[in-house]
């Protein structure tokens, strides 16, 4: 397992990529967070020319502020519907081209039944919504540190290969 200075200074490297590739293909990012409560969008936020690229992040950690401001269904909100609802809730509400959403358990307990670890990311790609589980290992620190990492890859992988619109 990587430690969380490391996976740091890997979040930054695929940041700096995000806004290459953002550019190139002249597309916006925005983000909603909540296990990670705006940790992802520090690292947008800090990458070249991110005013030109990242639309921004909804950082909903309570319940109600997902339901009311994200639409997402009552529920459990660690849960695929939750981070489907939160991506593209996110992308419409800042009008952004790809938009990722991560909710989540950072630990040390158990949320709503699920274990530390559990992380759902949501992906709303030109309003095309897919979801990914991911069963994460270490304490909350290491948790929230991983799950950085990852989003920030899954944006990366879709921005990868696209051309500038025509």
């Amino acid at each position: 397992m990587s430690r969380p200075d490391d996976l740091t200074k890997r979040a930054e490297e695929i940041a700096r990529s995000i806004a290459r590739a953002a550019t190139r293909a002249g597309h916006t990012v925005a983000l909603a967070e909540s296990l990670t409560g705006g940790q992802i969008s520090c690292q947008l936020g800090a990458a070249p020319d991110s005013s030109e690229w990242y639309a921004g992040c909804v950082v909903a950690y309570a319940s109600d502020v997902k339901r009311r401001v994200l639409g997402v269904p009552a529920g459990p909100v660690v849960s695929e519907a939750a981070a489907a609802a939160m991506a593209e809730g996110v992308a419409d509400l800042l009008g952004s081209d790809l938009a990722v959403a991560v909710t989540g358990v950072g630990g040390p307990d158990h949320e709503e039944g699920e274990p530390p670890g559990t992380v759902w990311f949501g992906i709303c790609d030109r309003g095309t919504v897919t979801t990914e589980l991911e069963r994460l290992d270490g304490d909350p620190e290491e948790v929230l540190a991983q799950t950085t990492v990852h989003a920030l890859t899954l944006l990366d992988r879709a921005l990868q290969g696209r051309a500038a619109p025509g």
